[in-house]
């Protein structure tokens, strides 16, 4: 095997880094949905739908990269994914009513960044062909902690300059980071298929979805993409209007969110080496269901409340961690681009599903009795396929 140049795959997980703090700044959103609420005078359950078109068009972004890199490159493609991002966030400011914020704030941020992360992601990992969960852990680590990171910047320049003005400073500061990051990026050498374990047949797209287990996996997925981004995109609120806390305390639920992602994401995905995945997966979806158990039937206090978010959290991170791989110990890797494409749109329709359903029946806790619905049912679908995978898989995580 040829040995890869040193130099260009040390800068590469820089640039990785550096573009994937930035992307990540995008689940601070609730911050903002307080004051958009008020200045365009609209509900803020139609303002908070913005996050879950942002997690739709994302997840759009993201089923696109593979083919806007074959025929632009990666680099081309990674910085105009970042002007577009500090572009989007910009108009988001200028927004007069909800249809520009959808557009602005929803299509066009969601767009570009879904297509930032998972070429970058991706990218980064091929360069690594010897340590793909070393390296696969310092770019989801670093979109994790660009949640955590800008939390407390955008606190502070909302409070110092105002919610319009915040928005510019976060748009300049992401377009830095990804279009810096992208600069330092170059694109992986083709690699070589890591083989599957003896007895994985490779399914393609038309012969996997004709598979029930498929549809299972995608129901499961769905489950804890609604009720994860649902709950991002509305944490502090929740907060403030649901369970009484302060502006100031409902706001320490971003950061309790990102730590919890990151945590799910890195804890669960080291599992899923030495465990099978549908195992941790089963894991996964029962935190979910404490949370969300929690929310609607314990009378919740700040820490409660923290504690039931957190459990969300974590189970959505690691599920998005997992899932890939879990995806080809059913179907073969192959073909996993398409297989687990099409799984990964239940990323933003789940987000906007939970949105709308809050949206039509007024409110957090419908969602809420929603999402509790379908983890049980999805955590049965997930025992259910126990028996599906008699022997222990290993493969590349690509998310």
């Amino acid at each position: 095997m040829t040995a890869l140049p040193i130099s260009k795959r040390y800068y590469t997980l820089v640039g990785t880094i550096l573009c994937q703090f930035g992307l990540g700044s995008v689940y601070t959103w609730s911050l903002f949905n307080e004051g958009l609420s008020s200045k365009l005078s609209e509900p803020l359950t139609q303002v908070a739908l913005t996050f879950g078109l942002l997690s739709l068009a994302l997840a759009v972004g993201s089923s696109l990269s593979g083919r806007l890199q074959e025929k632009f490159g990666l680099r081309t493609v990674a910085i105009t994914a970042g002007l577009a991002l500090g572009l989007g966030l910009y108009l988001t400011s200028t927004a007069s009513n909800l249809t520009l914020l959808y557009i602005y704030g929803g299509i066009l941020v969601g767009a570009a960044d879904g297509t930032g992360y998972l070429l970058t992601l991706s990218n980064c990992v091929k360069w690594f062909p010897e340590r793909k969960g070393l390296a696969s852990a310092f770019s989801i680590g670093a979109y994790g902690l660009g949640s955590l990171g800008f939390k407390y910047l955008n606190l502070e320049l909302i409070s110092r300059f105002g919610m319009e003005s915040a928005f510019g400073i976060w748009a300049i500061a992401a377009l830095a980071l990804v279009v810096g990051g992208a600069l330092l990026i170059s694109e992986a050498p083709q690699a070589r298929g890591h083989a599957v374990s003896a007895g994985t047949k490779d399914y393609t797209l038309a012969e996997a979805v004709r598979q029930p287990r498929y549809w299972l996996l995608a129901l499961m997925f769905l489950a804890v993409c609604m009720s994860g981004l649902y709950l991002i995109g509305v944490a502090k609120d929740v907060g403030e209007r649901y369970v009484g806390l302060s502006a100031s305390v409902a706001a320490d639920t971003v950061a309790i969110i990102a730590a919890a992602n990151l945590l799910g994401r890195l804890v669960l995905g080291i599992l899923s080496d030495k465990i099978a995945r549908i195992h941790i997966i089963s894991i996964a979806l029962a935190c979910a269901l404490v949370g969300m158990a929690l929310l609607l039937f314990v009378p919740l206090n700040e820490y409660s409340f923290f504690f039931a978010v957190a459990c969300v959290a974590f189970s959505f991170g690691g599920t998005i961690t997992v899932y890939p791989g879990l995806v080809s110990d059913f179907f073969g890797l192959a073909n996993l681009a398409r297989n687990y494409g099409l799984i990964y749109l239940g990323f933003g329709i789940g987000s906007v599903i939970g949105s709308i359903v809050s949206f039509a029946l007024g409110g957090f806790l419908p969602t809420f009795y929603l999402s509790l619905l379908l983890l049980f049912a999805s955590l049965l679908c997930s025992i259910s396929l126990w028996p599906s995978l008699s022997h222990r898989t290993t493969t590349v995580t690509a998310h």
